[in-house]
């Protein structure tokens, strides 16, 4: 979509339909076909450009792609997707914190898709769900360092052929990282900012160290800060290294290797009904351990809880071989490991603990973990040919998946005892180990893709895209352990399903009918394989996360795999004064699988039930370059415009009850953003401010509740100072995130969202925050 994001630093749309893409800064082949206008601020570093383009080998339908430079303008370490959607439209991500790395309380929509619906890639490695606490794949914030993303690019059709994913239904985002550069030297990075928060980022290059351009980076990043509500802190480091080798003029053999580890006390869910009785800033009772226990004491399961959060270490590797072959045949084939474990906690008061060894008394209150594992391997290779007016493509995906979800409870302290209490981030053993476990799920998800596609350019301003994609995956497992005196169950879910399609096509047309004049067409047809969850959890409409075997079983002989026909057409207009864009899609959403709480405020009781989702909306974008030369030359302006109408196909029953859901408005999601950014650049100085409007989003299921719509005003400046000594390029950054101080709900729906009324699942946005970071490089 063309113009987008373009606003952040004076930049330009270059329009490539029918040429390949490539790009200059790191990462990234030079030389883009077609019209280039560069824009450089006077006196300013040259700026970089954003893309909007269809490959000539695949088509991507409208493509909106992002580079470092325009995610400078962000604080430093803020979740890439959180930058990704600030400038995109369609996009809608929230959390709770303002850099959106708290992971418990963030979430992203794409056009109405949930981000465990969208396709996920990292240099071709398929991350899939995006989701908290998934088992089919890693996020992105985990993934990669920010500083390290060398682009982004974002496709809202029904993506591409070539993306490897069994999450892939509203569109797919395809992440770069930077390769090494080709002389030593590095980056340094400090932020500062509200609620003691410190991001430190280092980063060493060593050039090329043989004759055969062997180069390498290493990179590490820590990002430390208190909660803005209540008390704990919220830590997440990363390392990553990545090695390239070239071979001969036109290959590659590159590995790439990160480490995450994220120790994260959360902010308490909350309802409607408290935040306006006036709980804007209701906490966790930590650090209060007296008063979390006596209120245990004296309300078990309704009490306050102490705390709640997360510890989660991520390991992910792939080998990617790049080769040409010959001039027009290219072979492309990665291997990537990824392992995961995570910690999801809070201290339950409705759980007493055991008496320990020397006291009088058990707490009346225990840790409770969930615990999940995941062990990914996997392979893709691909084929690319050019011949003639052709541009034939194919490939295969290959991945092995090893899954486990449990549930423990460990011993927290008597009060007399005088012994500190567990930590929500660990260790959870101090006082012994486990002493219940209700459950434990392990599964095996095997997932084979094939594509094929063609474009053939039938003539140099007309190219028409066929291609399709072939795709199994088979869940098998579930639970092996089964507390029933805890679950009530005599039996929990355990058995294997299946999503198979042998034709999933997608074509697109593209015509440049006039100099700056596009038109464009794309439909595409996907399907999603089945997410695994344990019994009982929230986040993931699962099969597996049903009350008994009985209730899984009657699912899984009618329940389809989840598949929708995506249709887009758009227009594009660009010149060195103006890109505009406009795109018009419908969806056919067939088989969504929801997850439901059809329970009490108190008492949430989840199920999963299917519907089918009709959805349409546009999108439209309009970026300003008023003056090209002068003082006034850095001047630009950015607007989005975004309407999404979506609507469930049927009334849902729960728990013996018919809602009445039938054309009812989506959940979570707003109908309408507008999303407006106005930058200056003079010499080495440049300031932006950013104002976003979310309209009201639905709650409830029935429509009957519903969260406000809020304004969102972000503004930034930067001076770049120069050279030194040895620091090149030294330059101060200053952002104040939600000037307005505007109070409003960010994260909906983290523990499923109800059917009516009202529940313990939303989250409040950050306050006014400020942040600085000074960076240099040397």
């Amino acid at each position: 979509m063309c113009g987008l994001l373009l606003a952040a630093t004076a930049l330009d749309c270059q329009l490539a339909w029918g040429a390949d893409l490539t790009r200059t800064d790191q990462g990234h082949n030079p030389a883009i076909k077609g019209h280039t206008a560069a824009r450089h601020a006077e006196g300013a570093r040259p700026v970089e450009s954003l893309s909007v383009s269809a490959r000539r080998n695949v088509s991507h339908g409208t493509e909106q792609r992002m580079g470092q430079k325009v995610m400078q303008q962000f604080v430093a370490g803020t979740n890439p997707m959180k930058i990704l959607a600030a400038r995109t439209p369609g996009l809608s991500f929230s959390s709770s914190d303002a850099l959106g790395l708290d992971a418990w309380s963030s979430s992203l929509y794409m056009r109405g898709f949930y981000w465990n619906n969208i396709g996920m890639t990292l240099d071709g490695i398929p991350l899939n769900d995006q989701s908290y606490a998934t088992l089919n794949g890693l996020n992105l914030s985990q993934a990669i360092i920010t500083n390290n993303i060398s682009g982004m690019s974002v496709s809202q059709g029904g993506g591409s052929v070539d993306t490897m994913s069994t999450t892939n239904l509203g569109g797919a985002i395809q992440v770069s990282s930077a390769n090494p550069s080709d002389k030593m030297g590095g980056d340094v990075s400090q932020m500062f900012g509200s609620n003691a928060s410190f991001r430190t980022y280092g980063r060493f290059d060593t050039g090329a160290m043989n004759s055969t351009g062997t180069k390498m980076y290493i990179a590490y990043a820590r990002s430390d800060t208190h909660k803005w509500r209540g008390y704990g802190d919220q830590l997440q480091q990363q390392a990553e290294a990545k090695l390239v080798q070239p071979v001969g003029k036109d290959s590659s053999i590159s590995g790439f290797m990160s480490w995450a580890n994220n120790s994260q006390w959360g902010y308490v869910d909350q309802s409607l009904t408290e935040i306006k009785n006036g709980g804007w800033s209701d906490d966790y009772l930590y650090p209060n351990y007296g008063a979390a226990y006596k209120q245990a004491q004296k309300y078990g399961g309704d009490a306050q809880l102490y705390d709640g959060g997360q510890h989660q270490v991520d390991y992910l590797g792939g080998l990617t071989f790049d080769m040409a072959m010959t001039k027009n045949l290219r072979w492309k084939t990665l291997f990537y490991g990824n392992s995961q474990v995570l910690y999801s906690t809070y201290a339950d008061p409705g759980q007493s603990s055991q008496v320990l060894p020397g006291a009088t008394e058990a707490a009346p209150l225990s840790e409770q973990v969930w615990q999940s594992h995941q062990v990914r391997y996997g392979m893709t290779s691909s084929i690319k040919y050019n011949i003639a007016h052709n541009t034939f493509q194919t490939g295969i995906w290959l991945e092995n998946n090893n899954q486990e979800m449990g549930q423990f409870f460990y011993n927290e302290p008597s009060l007399s005892s005088g012994l500190a209490p567990l930590k929500t981030i660990g260790p959870y053993n101090t006082y012994g180990r486990a002493f219940l476990s209700p459950y434990d799920f392990k599964w095996t998800t095997d997932t084979f893709q094939y594509f094929m596609s063609d474009t053939y350019h039938v003539l140099h301003n007309l190219d028409i895209h066929a291609g399709f994609k072939s795709m199994i995956t088979t869940t098998s497992g579930g639970a092996q352990y089964n507390d029933s005196a805890f679950t009530g169950a005599s039996a929990l879910a355990n058995g294997s399903m299946t999503a198979a399609a042998a034709f999933l096509p997608h074509v697109s047309v593209n015509w440049r009918f006039l100099p700056g004049h596009e038109l464009y067409f794309d439909v595409a047809e996907n399907m999603r394989g089945y997410g695994v969850q344990s019994w009982g959890s929230a986040g993931q409409a699962s099969l597996w996360a049903v009350q008994d075997q009985a209730t899984f079983r009657k699912l899984q002989g009618s329940t389809p795999a989840e598949r929708d026909w995506v249709y887009l057409v758009g227009y594009r207009f660009n010149d060195k004064y103006a890109n505009f864009s406009v795109d018009a899609y419908h969806v056919n959403d067939n088989h969504r699988l929801l997850e439901v709480n059809a329970g009490t405020l108190n008492n949430p009781v989840l199920s999963v039930q299917q519907t089918d989702i009709s959805m349409y909306g546009v999108d439209a974008t309009l970026t300003l370059h008023p003056f090209q030369s002068g003082v006034m030359k850095g001047l630009s302006m950015f607007n989005s415009i975004s309407y999404n109408h979506a609507t469930y196909g049927s009334n849902l029953e729960s728990a013996g009850h018919t809602y009445d859901v039938n054309k009812k408005n989506i959940v979570n999601y707003p109908k309408f953003m507008y999303k407006s950014n106005l930058t200056y650049a003079f010499h080495r100085a440049e300031a932006h401010i950013d104002a976003n409007y979310y309209s009201r989003r639905y709650y409830s299921y029935t429509n009957d509740t519903s969260v406000p719509g809020y304004w969102l005003v972000t503004m930034g400046a930067r001076y770049r100072f120069g050279d030194y000594g040895p620091l090149k390029n030294l330059t101060l950054d200053f952002s104040v995130y939600n000037l307005t101080n505007t109070k409003y709900i960010s994260m909906m729906g983290e523990n499923g969202n109800p059917m009516s009324g009202d529940l313990y699942s939303v989250e409040r946005g950050a306050p006014r925050q400020y942040f600085g970071t000074i960076s240099a490089h040397f």
